[in-house]
């Protein structure tokens, strides 16, 4: 097989899944070196063309070819407990090999897997240090390491191993701000070919091209997400003005021909009229009549022409714009005046009130406990006075995990959210699943059939769309895993929800776009900070500020 042009080739690429459930289906493209962020909404492909171009998958027709061995990092990687550091970093086999070698075994095959790889502790060592974990050593068991200590060594992995064409998939999930700033300072010098699946904006932006996928079609920009995004308006813009115009064009095609039949019919009468008077001989008037048909006829069919191009016109212009809906929700009032006191958060001997409609955002690094601190103010068993705990002082409250796992998947999405909504009347909750854009046949599927996305938005009108309306909404990471697209509908529909919010979230630029009243920080050892406005938010350097 010959080298491809790209890191990165494939043609016609088609893949479906046994079920008959097609993913991708003919689409080509290639990744060129450096840096690619990969973009587009949940369900399009992204992590199945991924798991295809690392070989997890087989194509179901069409072609993938790389210029090297790929290395890739899933979305949901899970490790075996006994494993270790060198495991993790994808380098166990190797170390392993070095050591009996240095035991004195002169087997072939271990001088095969070292290769040249025999710097790969000195390697290993000079990354860790870069992510900060100077000194760890190679064979400490991953059970010991938090998931985010995990998946930001796995993400070093890579750079060890000198992979040259590398896949992260979300690899900043889960991962705290101190946790993504590494991993940002590893990609900006990152070498190699590198495509990345993200909804991370501050990542995409570190990215040297961003490509899409949208419609069955793959697209590449040379830039970061915020310069695609720009030119993509500005297209989005210049199809919109198309299509006016090509509407335009055709209303006056259409009444140019209206007009010139109208002419047709008068000249017919007047040429009758002429006859009947007798003043024309009849054989004059018959080859009138002849020739008047034929140019009647060579008009008629030259401005049908015209009309059927200014038809085709408007078709070409509308498949150039992007029939994106958005979510437009009216939900009711909860009822929360300024000064009803909705929770109380404690930490030691000091005691933070959510009050009124105000939204609370709960930050702090992995491991400090803020998934935990939810699930006993939510009145998990487990209350431990010596670390952050509070109580509800309201009934009407909504909680969102990090996992969409409250749906019943054998249920419809109408069925759902009937049943925390008993008394609401079934065409008043379709109205209002049609505003979070679940539509039509989509809300009386089953919701083991709808997409990713569609998924979220009923999990969300399980919360939103309940009765009485909750009076508190609590959302715990609720941006991970969700497309670009997907957060924006999420900001949307908060914004029109006047109750209260406690919102843990990793993300800071979604914790500033829902207006963010209070910020709590938990550190490591159980303390809360409570911090007005979004200053605490703010992080030197911040790209988004």
């Amino acid at each position: 097989m010959s080298t491809p042009s790209a890191p990165i080739t494939f043609a016609d690429l088609t893949f479906v899944w046994p079920d008959g459930s097609t993913v991708l289906d003919g689409i080509a493209g290639t990744f060129a070196s450096g840096r690619t962020g990969l973009v587009g909404r949940n369900g399009s492909g992204k992590s199945t063309l991924l798991r295809l171009i690392a070989g997890e998958l087989t194509p179901t027709s069409g072609t993938i070819e790389t210029a090297g061995p790929v290395g890739y990092l899933p979305q949901t990687a899970s490790y075996d407990a006994d494993s270790s550091v060198a495991d993790l970093l994808g380098i166990g086999a190797v170390i392993s090999a070095i050591q009996a070698i240095e035991a004195g075994d002169t087997e072939p095959r271990l001088f095969e897997i070292v290769g040249d790889d025999w710097d790969i502790e000195a390697r290993a060592a000079e990354v860790l240090a870069r992510i900060g974990f100077a000194g760890m050593r190679l064979d400490r068991r991953v059970d010991e390491l938090s998931g985010g200590e995990s998946m930001l060594i796995a993400i070093a992995g890579l750079r060890v191993r000198r992979t040259p064409i590398s896949l992260l998939d979300e690899p900043t999930n889960n991962l705290d701000r101190a946790a993504r700033a590494r991993v940002s300072d590893l990609v900006d010098d990152w070498p190699g070919t590198l495509v990345v699946v993200s909804h991370d904006l501050d990542l995409l932006e570190r990215m040297d091209n961003t490509a899409e996928l949208y419609g069955g079609r793959l697209e590449v920009f040379g830039g970061p997400y915020s310069e695609w995004q720009a030119a993509l308006e500005q297209e989005q813009a210049a199809a919109a003005a198309a299509v006016t115009s090509a509407k335009q064009t055709l209303k006056v095609e259409k009444r140019q021909r209206i007009e010139a039949e109208t002419k047709l019919a008068r000249r017919a009468q007047y040429a009758k009229k002429t006859q009947r008077d007798g003043g024309i001989p009849k054989i004059v008037a018959g080859r009138r009549a002849e020739n008047a048909q034929v140019s009647a006829g060579a008009m008629r069919n030259r401005l049908d022409d015209k009309v059927a191009s200014a038809h085709a016109a408007v078709r070409a212009a509308d498949t150039r714009v992007r029939d994106d809906d958005h979510i437009n929700l009216t939900l009711p009032d909860p009822d929360v005046s300024r000064g009803r006191r909705i929770a109380e958060i404690t930490a030691g001997d000091r005691t933070t009130v959510v009050q009124g409609p105000e939204r609370v955002a709960l930050v702090g690094p992995n491991g400090s406990g803020k998934t935990a601190l939810l699930r006993r103010l939510m009145g998990a068993a487990d209350v431990d006075p010596a670390r952050p705990h509070g109580r509800l002082l309201t009934e009407r409250v909504a909680y969102l995990p990090q996992r969409f796992d409250e749906l019943d998947d054998h249920a419809s999405a109408l069925a759902n959210v009937q049943a925390v909504a008993p008394d609401a009347v079934a065409g008043d909750i379709r109205n209002g699943l049609a505003r979070l854009l679940i539509r039509g046949d989509a809300a009386d599927r089953p919701i083991r059939t709808l997409s990713g996305g569609e998924r979220f938005r009923v999990s969300l009108a399980t919360l939103l769309l309940r009765e009485p309306p909750p009076q508190l909404v609590i959302l715990d990471e609720p941006t991970n895993n969700l497309d670009i697209s997907s957060v924006g509908q999420l900001v949307e529909a908060l914004a029109a929800y006047r109750g209260a919010l406690l919102v843990v979230s990793h993300d800071y630029r979604f914790l500033r776009d829902i207006g963010i009243d209070t910020v709590l920080a938990l550190d490591e050892n159980g303390a809360v900070t409570s911090t007005p406005g979004t200053s605490a938010l703010e992080l030197p350097g911040d790209p988004t500020l």
